[in-house]
């Protein structure tokens, strides 16, 4: 399994094409929550994740949304530079990917935010490590040759 996560050849994807082009959407999904944490005015902090910014320091909370949205931002294009110069890297792009959502979990188990409803991020994080899961796996199997 490690010559797949890392291949000899990274250049080279042997696995299935619908592997990328479902890797490729959750990538584009990372950016454009990135974009909207870095450039949206409350950085999605009460917007999206429901958070009273209204509150002493609320300005704090949108600073700290705006430097996650780059921090963000950073990583999935760097992520974007291996999945298009590297294609054999694909599954330790997805790996990686599958990985934010026991972050998160633990991160929220370090500190519980108070917000008005369950944000997308929280929502969406275990649906979204299952199918990341299932697209590793899927990820280190080889495609049928054509010729």
């Amino acid at each position: 399994m490690r010559n797949q996560i890392l291949p000899e050849n990274p250049r080279e994807y042997r696995g299935f094409g619908v592997v990328r082009l479902i890797t490729l959407a959750f990538l584009l999904i990372v950016v454009a929550r990135s974009v909207i944490h870095l450039f949206t005015p409350d950085g999605g902090a009460e917007s999206i994740a429901g958070i009273d910014t209204s509150v002493s320091g609320g300005n704090n909370i949108i600073a700290l949304f705006h430097q996650w949205g780059a921090i963000q931002l950073l990583l999935v294009g760097l992520m974007l530079v291996l999945f298009f110069a590297y294609k054999g890297f694909t599954p330790l792009v997805i790996f990686f990917l599958a990985l934010d959502a026991p972050m998160r979990a633990l991160a929220g188990m370090m500190g519980k935010i108070e917000s008005s409803h369950t944000p997308p991020g929280e929502a969406l994080n275990w649906p979204a490590f299952f199918l990341l899961l299932i697209l590793f796996i899927v990820s280190l199997l080889k495609a049928k040759s054509k010729k």
